[in-house]
């Protein structure tokens, strides 16, 4: 792993995120900083997918995993918090998985569509775009998520009420808020550091 006192330039990527199996897709398109931690990313994911951090996660490249380490062991995860972006990440096109509770496996793939220049007095952890409103927590997978949208469109199903219920009475699908998410981004975005004297 290269080493940050090596001076590797900042840079922004512009990164689309797509839940997988989703129909129609579920998907944002954000930029990030590319000496972001992949724990930091987890984070920025959460935030634009609207997931609740309420379960474990992984990113895979090259057939390793990269979460929190198994504290017991079993597991073969790498530390995402001492993993940046720009030490994995090779430039647009790159293409990696991120998945999300390992009993509903929401499984998201990401891809670099362009590499920018990072620029002073503009965010650097942003959603540009998406569609669609996650799917609620521990639903059950893709296929639960398809059964509770049947059952909430459907007055006569006999789980409509219970559904509604639980998801807090109200739940819309198509529901997408860019302007709260990059409110909630706001904690991640920093100012480029300014270049050290010679």
């Amino acid at each position: 792993m290269v080493g940050r006192n090596q001076e590797i330039p900042v840079v922004l990527y512009q990164i689309r995120v797509v839940l997988q199996e989703s129909e129609p897709l579920i998907w944002r398109r954000i930029l990030v900083r590319s000496d972001l931690t992949f724990r930091s990313l987890h984070g920025v994911l959460q935030e634009v997918m609207g997931w609740t951090n309420s379960h474990l996660h992984q990113f895979m490249f090259n057939k390793k995993s990269y979460g929190r380490p198994d504290p017991d062991g079993e597991l073969d995860t790498l530390d995402d918090s001492k993993v940046r972006l720009e030490e994995i990440i090779r430039g647009k096109g790159h293409c990696f998985t991120y998945e999300y509770d390992f009993g509903d496996s929401w499984d998201h793939y990401l891809t670099v569509e362009k590499v920018l220049p990072l620029e002073e007095n503009k965010p650097s952890v942003l959603c540009l775009a998406g569609a669609r409103a996650c799917p609620p927590e521990d639903v059950g997978g893709m296929g639960g998520y398809e059964n509770f949208l049947e059952a909430i469109k459907n007055p006569d199903h006999p789980e409509h009420q219970e559904l509604l219920h639980w998801v807090g009475e109200v739940f819309d699908p198509e529901a997408f808020d860019l302007n709260y998410i990059n409110k909630r981004l706001q904690r991640f975005s920093r100012r480029p550091r300014p270049k050290a004297l010679a």
